[in-house]
């Protein structure tokens, strides 16, 4: 029965266990003991003793800005990804399923090749363009899809699909004639970041927090979105105000978590089917447990691609993607019997 249970008791404490894993877990095991030592030692100001300052320079300068650069990038993914499904009345527009997330790779990889992020300036010319990528990729796959006033499922994957696959193969070509930046976007490609450090946590903790802040509010809206644009407009909601608000706010959020993070499909698909299955359709409630559900689950799929082929890291792209297609497959099956809405 939904709402039996509270969902943000549930997802919080599923949050906490996930930065409690991500931070323990690695090449180096740190203990929980010691885990919670050294920041009791951090906030008390008492000095370390000599085993645990290893412990302490693995967590501050590895382990945290990792955590909270997945934590952000989940967060943004799933958040947008419901965004997106509210927006359209479609249950498969997720971001990465629609191209959104290839498009906003196109503009990182081509901000990467042209040689700017050795310096900070990088940080903030990497994500404008993957946002103008994602923007123009959005517009684009709407244009190919709607019919009339409806943006039918078929439509919506294929064009998905036919754009993903024209910024893909200018990626990889961008790719092939570059050399410098090669191996960042490799693991960049597979839905790994090869950054490291807070710097691009700062960098990218203000875009996602901003977008998916402009997207929570938007709750109301995407809730009267549901009856169709028509039944909308005769209720007051402005309706192109409302639609140009969250498309910028969703594809400025999917921009960022590509930028730092790298492709990491289906947490925006997942996520928010999950949140509406147990907990309802309410946008108002589906964004900010999406929002905290795909950070938990994104630093869960994080954690398991360190451990699999330890002491060898996966990238967390390969985990989403095992466990997101397999899904993806049976909501389509399921499309074909029932409505979801």
């Amino acid at each position: 029965m939904k709402h039996a249970v509270r969902p943000y008791p549930v997802v919080l404490l599923l949050l906490a266990a996930a930065i409690l894993l991500s931070v323990a877990v690695g090449s180096v095991f740190i203990p929980f003991g010691s885990l919670f030592e050294v920041l009791a030692a951090r906030l008390s100001g008492r000095p370390l003793s000599q085993a645990l300052q290893a412990y302490d320079t693995i967590l501050f300068s590895l382990r945290l800005p990792r955590t909270a650069l997945i934590a952000l990038a989940g967060a943004g993914l799933a958040g947008s990804g419901a965004a997106y499904q509210g927006l359209f009345r479609n249950p498969l527009a997720d971001p990465y399923l629609v191209g959104v997330a290839s498009g906003a790779g196109l503009g990182a990889i081509l901000a990467m090749t042209a040689g700017l992020t050795a310096t900070f300036l990088g940080l903030v010319a990497v994500p404008a363009a993957a946002f103008v990528g994602a923007l123009l990729t959005v517009w684009i796959v709407y244009q190919l899809a709607h019919v009339g006033r409806s943006v039918p499922t078929t439509n919506l994957i294929l064009a998905g699909v036919a754009v993903s696959s024209f910024a893909s193969a200018l990626t990889s070509f961008l790719m092939l004639t570059s050399t410098g930046e090669l191996r960042r976007a490799l693991v960049w490609l597979m839905g790994g970041s090869a950054m490291s450090g807070w710097p691009p946590v700062l960098a990218a903790l203000p875009y996602i927090a901003i977008g998916l802040g402009v997207l929570v509010i938007s709750g109301h809206s995407l809730n009267v979105f549901q009856f169709g644009e028509e039944q909308a407009r005769q209720l007051g909601l402005p309706v192109e105000q409302v639609r140009l608000i969250v498309v910028a706010a969703a594809s400025l959020v999917t921009a960022a978590a590509v930028s730092f993070a790298g492709i990491i499909g289906f947490v925006g698909l997942v996520v928010p089917h999950i949140v509406r299955f147990v907990w309802g359709g309410d946008y108002r409630l589906v964004l900010p447990v999406s929002i905290i559900g795909g950070a938990a689950l994104l630093l869960l799929a994080d954690v398991l691609a360190r451990v699999l082929m330890a002491p060898q890291e996966l990238p967390v792209g390969i985990i989403t993607a095992l466990a997101g297609a397999p899904f993806f497959l049976w909501l389509l099956r399921r499309a074909r019997q029932q409505a979801f809405w």
